[in-house]
């Protein structure tokens, strides 16, 4: 444990360290030559490229700037670390917040600071300034900086276009049914439940990007939760009601259509979370539907939330129950604001600076569509998840927690498992995600876990076809994620045909693919990607 006399001496360590740095770097400015190019003193830190471009160099003045700007934010991100704190989440919040004003206060965020808005403006005569504005205004108009162009891009025409049909919905969710892509397929149905924070086509961008073709055109029978984008009306729905009229419902309706006893399936992020519970539900009432799980970057164990936990407190929580706990809506520009800060440099300072200063049109970017595509919450659904998972951990805790007037406990969820996590996740830290293992039953045997590079979003959405990025293996099953990662195996390329792999013994046999979508009970309705996916918050 750090004391406060520890924190002290470093604290005038650093104090020192940052006078004796900036007399060098006021010194080299000095003793500068004109048009003399000097490396830089002060480094940015890798994948940093906001000081990329010539002009911050060329200028003595402006190398200064930025050189002293990235001198001063080590400093105050080295004085968050060794500062004192009562506690580990008064940590994590003062790390945060220096952050944000760190990554705020960059000479690259203002016209008079930046020489590429100058520049930028001398070539174009004052256009890029008149572009700037137009920019600005319509992003007001929106109420969303814009991250890529949105005129090319719409849902269900170039967005989630793999052939399917609705063959099933009520209040909460749409459920879809893809058209076959190979003469057999899978006994066993397969049924994905993506998360209700964002809207599902994540998981189905485009046919070279679409995780939902891949899986059908590996003879698997794809059905998937589209999930309402709520509105006031939906506003008083609880957590046991998207457990039991979301997957539990789900599930039953693809095992009467396809007539298996058991499907598979799949949850990812908060969806794997919601998919876990159910299922320890339905555990509880004596019953077996599903004969394997995927979960994909999610949470079970919530001892360590990433950033995200920075935003959740008992005052906080206490305001939303207050607030929106009875009824009402946790909107989603407010969701999507929050999830914007975390990574405040790529999500909100980058297009301040292209949009507005330099007046360029954000490029045509499909995952970027989606990520301003956002959803509502229901209030009740809101306030217990941050309450019982986020504040109190209790799910990890066998019985603790009654769920849709059952005792629920993930030991008892002890179908063979596969979980997917990515090393640079900001959202689901991969160790908290490895956690999920010792929570869920079954023998150790029936626990697979791969780690993925990359992070949440682009961790998983990794095509076998382009065959990017690499993921780690290992048969250990410690109950400790750093020893599994000192063992495993580094493979290169996506960990889908790994995954497709897996999921292939869990098949139970094949079965002439299913022409005919839906039955006679639940016929096929509108075509995929139904009107759901389509409302706007």
């Amino acid at each position: 444990m750090t004391t406060p006399q520890d924190s002290n001496s470093a604290l005038a360590a650093l104090q020192q360290e940052w006078h004796q740095r900036h007399a060098v770097l006021w010194q080299s400015m000095l003793q500068r030559k004109p048009g003399e190019a000097t490396a830089p003193m002060v480094q940015a830190e890798p994948g940093d490229k906001r000081f990329g471009h010539p002009a911050w160099a060329e200028s003595p003045i402006y190398d200064y700037l930025h050189q002293a700007y990235l001198l001063n934010a080590s400093y105050l991100k080295k004085m968050a670390d060794v500062a004192p704190a009562a506690d580990v989440l008064t940590k994590n919040r003062m790390q945060f917040a220096t952050r944000q004003f760190v990554d705020a206060m960059a000479p690259s965020n203002f016209a008079a600071t930046n020489p590429e808005f100058i520049q930028k403006a001398l070539e174009t005569k004052g256009e890029s300034i008149k572009l700037g504005l137009q920019n600005l205004l319509g992003d007001l108009e929106k109420g969303r900086i814009s991250m890529t162009d949105d005129s090319a891009f719409e849902v269900g025409r170039n967005l989630a276009t793999t052939p399917g049909a609705v063959v099933f919905e009520n209040d909460l969710f749409q459920l879809l049914q893809y058209a076959p892509l190979t003469d057999s397929v899978a006994h066993r149905p397969f049924l994905i439940v993506p998360p209700c924070i964002n809207k599902y086509y994540i998981l189905d961008l485009q046919p070279e990007n679409s995780f939902v073709r891949y899986a059908v055109s590996q003879g698997q029978t794809v059905f998937l939760v589209s999930w309402r984008n709520p509105q006031a009306e939906q506003g008083h729905l609880t957590w046991d009601d998207y457990l039991e009229h979301g997957p539990l419902t789900a599930i039953r309706i693809v095992q009467e259509i396809c007539g298996t006893p058991q499907i598979n399936a799949l949850g990812f992020c908060v969806g794997g979370t919601i998919l876990s519970s159910a299922l320890a539900v339905a555990k509880a009432r004596g019953e077996d539907p599903v004969a394997s799980l995927t979960l994909l970057t999610t949470l079970l164990d919530f001892t360590d939330t990433g950033e995200i936990g920075c935003f959740v407190d008992e005052n906080s929580v206490a305001q939303r129950e207050t607030t929106i706990g009875k009824g009402g809506l946790l909107t989603a520009k407010e969701l999507s604001t929050t999830f914007s800060a975390l990574r405040a440099n790529d999500l909100i300072w980058q297009y301040v600076v292209g949009n507005y200063l330099k007046g360029n049109k954000p490029t045509a970017f499909d995952l970027l569509y989606w990520n301003g595509d956002s959803t509502n919450l229901p209030g009740p659904f809101a306030a217990w998840y941050l309450r019982n998972l986020y504040l109190e951990n209790s799910l990890r805790e066998p019985g603790k927690l009654v769920m849709c007037s059952t005792r629920a406990d993930l030991g008892r969820v002890d179908m063979p498992h596969f979980i997917l996590a990515t090393r640079e996740d900001h959202i689901v830290p991969w160790q908290s995600s490895y956690l999920g293992r010792k929570l869920l039953g079954g023998p150790a045997t029936s626990s697979t876990f791969v780690l993925g590079a990359s992070g949440h979003i682009a961790g998983v959405i990794n095509p076998a076809a382009k065959n990017k990025r690499s993921h780690w293996i290992n048969d250990s099953t410690t109950a400790n994620s750093d020893e599994w990662l000192a063992t495993a195996t580094e493979v290169k390329g996506s960990w889908w045909q790994r995954w497709a792999d897996w999921l292939k013994q869990f098949a139970d046999g094949e079965v002439p693919a299913r022409g005919r979508m839906g039955n006679k009970k639940y016929s096929p309705g509108e075509p995929a990607p139904g009107r759901y996916v389509k409302e706007k918050a």
